[in-house]
């Protein structure tokens, strides 16, 4: 089947991340695309596999972004700028574009893991992290530290779940940026 003039794998992407951000991730299928663009969901299987497909593909773009955001962020700042930096892009990409955030946490195969911008963010976070003066294999606990705190806050707020409550969430945000600031700078030696 010859593939239908106008759609690409590169229109598809961007519609399903835009789909992704209105309905959110979980709701992307290439059936839900092929209603989006009218077209019969056949004649999209020329340009994608299947919905996993177009979700790794959608994961893929929404890394990239956010790498792209987080070396433009990271530009000429170190310590705590740099973590500061860092962890807003995280929170604002989610706050702009809650269902390629949500993306950006699908599960993909350690192939296509490597050849995706996860390696950059990976590079970034440990960048940031020789101003604090880790080894490892303190350096790797770090970068797992501050990917689960940043993605677990985020998530929290983004469900609502300070909705409830005063102070404010920047207010706290800022707080928990400072603690880890202050860990990361203590950081005990390994026993």
């Amino acid at each position: 089947m010859a593939p239908r003039v106008g759609l690409t794998v590169e229109r598809l992407t961007a519609a399903g991340a835009e789909l992704a951000d209105e309905v959110g991730f979980d709701q992307v299928t290439v059936s839900e695309l092929a209603r989006r663009f009218d077209v019969k969901v056949a004649s999209l299987y020329s340009h994608v596999k299947n919905s996993h497909d177009l979700k790794t593909r959608i994961a893929l773009l929404a890394l990239e972004e956010l790498a792209d955001r987080a070396a433009d962020a990271l530009a000429g700042r170190a310590g705590k700028g740099a973590l500061v930096a860092l962890a807003n892009v995280y929170r604002d990409y989610a706050r702009e574009h809650p269902g390629r955030y949500a993306a950006a946490q699908y599960r993909l195969d350690p192939e296509t893991a490597m050849a995706g911008a996860g390696v950059r963010h990976s590079r970034m976070t440990r960048a940031l992290l020789r101003g604090y003066d880790l080894d490892e294999p303190d350096q790797t606990h770090a970068v797992r530290l501050l990917g689960s705190v940043f993605h677990g806050y985020v998530s929290i707020e983004m469900g609502g779940g300070f909705d409830h409550s005063a102070p404010d969430t920047q207010e706290t945000w800022s707080r928990v940026l400072d603690a880890l600031d202050v860990l990361l700078r203590t950081w005990p030696p390994a026993p």
